[in-house]
C-alpha cells in the first residue's frame, strides 16, 4: 500500500513539474508585451507627462521604419502617483516572440510640473512628436512579459531662467 501511495505521489509531482515547465515556455510565436511606468520620489508637487503613443522596434537600425504601435492608454500621467513600488500599464500588445531593441514614447504637449502651488509647462528638449527612444535588448519568450519604464523625475526636470524643461532620465526594468 505504501509503495502505491509513493508511486502516485511521484507521478503527480512529475505531472505538476511537466505542466509548470510548459507554462513558462512560449511555443506560440507571439507574446503579450506590457509596458508599464513607475517613478522614484521627487521634490515636486506634480510631474505630468502627456503620453500619446508607445511603439516597439525589433531591429537596431536608425531608420524610422519597422515600429509596431502598441495599444496605448494615452493620457496625462502624474509620475509622482507611481512611486514606492506602484506602476501603471501605459501600453500593451501582441508581438512576435523576438528581441525588443527599442521602445519609443511619443509625448504630447501637455507636460507640466507643479512647484509649490504654481504649474509650469515642461518643454521637451528632445523627443516630443518624433518620440523619446529608449534602447534596450530584451528577449521576449514568455506568453506575457512586462517592461517597466522608470522615469527619474528628480533628474529629468531642468529649471533654466524660470522655465522648466523635460530631459527624461529613464531606467528600464525588465520583468
Amino acid at each position: 500500500m505504501k509503495k502505491n501511495i509513493m508511486l502516485l505521489v511521484s507521478l503527480l509531482l512529475s505531472v505538476a513539474i511537466f505542466f509548470t515547465a510548459c507554462e513558462k515556455e512560449n511555443d506560440s510565436g507571439t507574446s503579450q508585451l506590457n509596458v508599464r511606468m513607475t517613478d522614484d520620489p521627487a521634490a515636486y508637487a506634480k510631474v505630468n507627462v502627456d503620453i500619446k503613443e508607445v511603439r516597439v522596434k525589433f531591429t537596431d537600425d536608425a531608420s524610422d521604419n519597422g515600429w509596431q504601435v502598441l495599444k496605448t492608454n494615452a493620457g496625462v500621467y502624474n509620475l509622482l502617483d507611481f512611486q514606492n513600488g506602484k506602476d501603471t500599464l501605459i501600453a500593451s500588445g501582441s508581438i512576435s516572440a523576438k528581441t525588443v531593441k527599442q521602445i519609443q514614447l511619443v509625448l504630447g504637449a501637455n507636460n507640466s510640473v507643479q512647484v509649490g502651488g504654481v504649474i509650469f509647462p515642461l518643454s521637451m528638449a528632445v523627443g516630443g512628436e518624433s518620440g523619446l527612444r529608449i534602447s534596450l535588448n530584451h528577449t521576449v519568450n514568455l506568453p506575457q512579459e512586462n517592461i517597466v519604464i522608470d522615469f527619474k523625475a528628480s533628474s529629468s526636470i531642468k529649471e533654466e531662467n524660470g522655465t522648466y524643461k523635460l530631459q527624461p532620465v529613464i531606467v528600464v526594468k525588465e520583468d
